[in-house]
């Protein structure tokens, strides 16, 4: 635990920095999925850390993804893993994001990049802590506490169709708003 809250020692003394500190501490601990919003530089993965590392999850994995750095053709597989032979290529069964952080944290950034039948199946997740993986039969249950970041305006593409109002109006998740 020494390193990982080593690598979490952070300095400051502004209002500002001081009450996100405070916000963050108060949050950790709450087992529920978090939204950080905020600009691009605001430190939206350093508070996603800091959650994992002030949360009873810290011993446990704490797996990150940027999901506009994946293309929509593998980014289901990514987070979810598959079965073998569920597309042409898939030669084994591959671990997901998922399954990698069980029993620790899930960061997904930019999830506003992440296709609509991926946001179907995070709420999924968020709702009922449960997946499948691409090809799967079976649900599989799901004890990852999923933090995600965004920079874009959430409500304005929920608006377009763009984002899945029912992901970010679900009830479990906790939002966090980042400000230079």
């Amino acid at each position: 635990m020494a390193n990982q809250m080593k690598e979490q020692s952070l300095l400051g003394q502004s209002t500002n920095f001081l009450s996100v500190l405070d916000k963050v501490s108060r949050l950790a601990p709450i087992n529920r999925p978090v939204l950080i919003i905020g600009e691009r530089g605001t430190g939206k993965e350093l508070i996603a850390r800091r959650l994992h590392y002030l949360s009873k999850r810290w011993d446990k994995p704490l797996i990150n993804i940027n999901c506009a750095t994946l293309s929509e053709g593998v980014v289901d597989s990514e987070l979810f893993g598959h079965e073998a032979g569920s597309f042409t290529g898939a030669k084994g069964r591959h671990q997901g994001r998922f399954e990698r952080a069980e029993g620790g944290t899930l960061f997904l950034d930019e999830l506003a990049t992440a296709p609509l039948f991926v946001q179907e199946k995070l709420l999924r997740v968020i709702e009922y802590g449960e997946y499948e993986r691409v090809g799967g039969t079976r649900s599989l249950d799901c004890d990852v506490r999923l933090i995600c970041a965004t920079n874009a305006n959430l409500p304005e593409l929920a608006q377009k169709g763009e984002f899945r109002a029912d992901l970010l109006d679900s009830s479990p998740l906790m939002c966090f708003y980042c400000r230079h």
